[in-house]
């Protein structure tokens, strides 16, 4: 069989990289569980009316199909989830009955996209969610509530300096109404492709698609240019000369999360007026997260608020959430080496191997010491026991295990050389060998596939 050849956008991680995704995903979890949020996991498939029925999103979604199926198998209509939000909108309708509100919810699955791999972007990644939802109505303090939850999960971790820009899609509307413009949904979709297109890029969209006249332009523009890392935003926004009642309410609620994030966590969230989010589904809050010295990765954590992605007839859950990209972030990081794992493998002890004879005992020892929760394994074969401990070194393995035939047990330490006589029903390694952890590196790393 000939090599196969990777396939472009689905990275595949080695096993040390892998320890790292495992424990990041775990330090996740329990970070939204100190908050009170609960796990769910969805299906991977929906049916494609309602992965497309909100934004620009068609081009990017995998369609679920069977080999030889015909136009009316049953399989037929679905595609793969491209998010967690529509799946979550949809899950909240389905069990509504048997859900307390306000539901808080986390979820960490695989999602796919098919946009173009490049540095961050893959068609197979996974994300991290929270949301919190509620029945009719949920008060506004949810949404400071949210990137203070992101802030101290991001803070659980040895990652970049990361910042939380954030909007409100109530002003950007309210502002282009009160300018006279016609399609404000669009002019949202056309500001969220400044970091991409340029301002001048936004320009012609603005005139093109928006019909926008140059002072509109002008006006927008300024608008987007407009940041802060306090409440004084809004006054560079009634600067502008623009009023409308929806921008007040965006002015304010937007003031509200800068102000109660900066009371908690100094410097987190940062009010940022380019910030659009191209989804239709939002609807207030919006963030978006930009990790510090990877800021050509683009945001990296994105969500905001939804008041009427999940309803259904008199029915209506409204939601704010976000989403951090854990493989946007994780596979340029251990690809660049500025994340590792202490070891490469979960192993902390190597039970040695004296002969053949020798493997039911060894097999006995390392079970007791699987018992009491140290994870351990018999060398793969009794060569002498100076190759069996550089067995252990290039594996990473900080402990060996020799056991003399008579009852006498003696663990050696081989990084310090140091080896004594132990009690293998009490014997345990300090706290940080127990289990390889996450560090950050400075050596590069392969990954399988970028």
């Amino acid at each position: 069989m000939s090599r196969p050849a990777p396939l472009s956008g689905f990275p595949e991680l080695l096993p040390e990289q892998r320890i790292v995704e495992q424990k990041v995903v775990a330090k996740l979890a329990r970070t939204f569980e100190l908050h009170g949020f609960a796990s769910v996991n969805t299906r991977a498939v929906e049916p494609l009316d309602q992965l497309l029925r909100k934004g620009e999103t068609s081009k990017e979604v995998y369609v679920l199909r069977r080999l030889q199926a015909d136009a009316e198998s049953a399989d037929a209509g679905l595609g793969l989830h491209f998010d967690l939000t529509v799946p979550f909108a949809r899950y909240v309708l389905e069990n509504a009955g048997k859900l307390q509100f306000p539901f808080r919810r986390y979820q960490i699955q695989p999602c796919w996209r098919g946009e173009r791999p490049q540095e961050g972007r893959f068609r197979e990644f996974w994300q991290a969610d929270i949301d919190i939802v509620d029945r009719d109505t949920l008060p506004t303090h949810y949404d400071v509530e949210i990137p203070l939850v992101v802030g101290d999960a991001l803070r659980s971790l040895p990652l970049p300096p990361m910042t939380i820009h954030t909007n409100n899609r109530k002003l950007s509307q309210g502002f282009y109404r009160g300018l006279g413009i016609d399609d404000p949904a669009e002019a949202i979709r056309a500001i969220d492709k400044i970091d991409k297109i340029g301002p001048s890029g936004v320009a012609t969209l603005l005139a093109d698609n928006v019909g926008a006249t140059d002072d509109q332009v002008k006006a927008c523009l300024a608008l987007a240019d407009i940041s802060s890392d306090d409440a004084s935003f809004v006054d560079d926004v009634r600067a502008l000369g623009v009023s409308d009642p929806l921008l007040d309410e965006g002015l304010e609620e937007l003031a509200a999360v800068v102000e109660g994030a900066a009371a908690q966590h100094p410097g987190l969230v940062k009010a940022d007026l380019r910030i659009a989010r191209g989804l239709d589904y939002y609807t207030g809050t919006v963030y978006e997260t930009f990790m510090s010295g990877y800021e050509n990765l683009g945001a990296v954590c994105s969500g905001g608020r939804y008041d009427n992605l999940a309803s259904e007839g008199k029915f209506r859950f409204p939601g704010v959430g976000i989403s951090l990209g854990v493989s946007r972030i994780l596979v340029p990081l251990l690809g660049s080496g500025a994340l590792r794992a202490t070891r490469p493998v979960p192993t902390c002890v190597l039970v040695a191997l004296a002969d053949d004879d020798a493997r039911p005992r060894s097999r006995e020892l390392a079970r007791r010491l699987r018992e009491r929760d140290i994870a351990c394994e018999v060398a793969p074969s009794p060569q002498k026991y100076g190759k069996q401990i550089r067995f252990a070194e290039r594996r990473g393995i900080p402990f060996v295990l020799f056991d003399s035939g008579d009852g006498v047990t003696e663990m050696r330490d081989i990084r310090s050389g140091e080896q004594v006589a132990v009690d293998v029903d009490t014997w345990a390694p300090p706290a940080g060998d127990a289990r390889p952890d996450i560090v950050a590196g400075d050596r590069p790393t392969l990954i399988a596939d970028l």
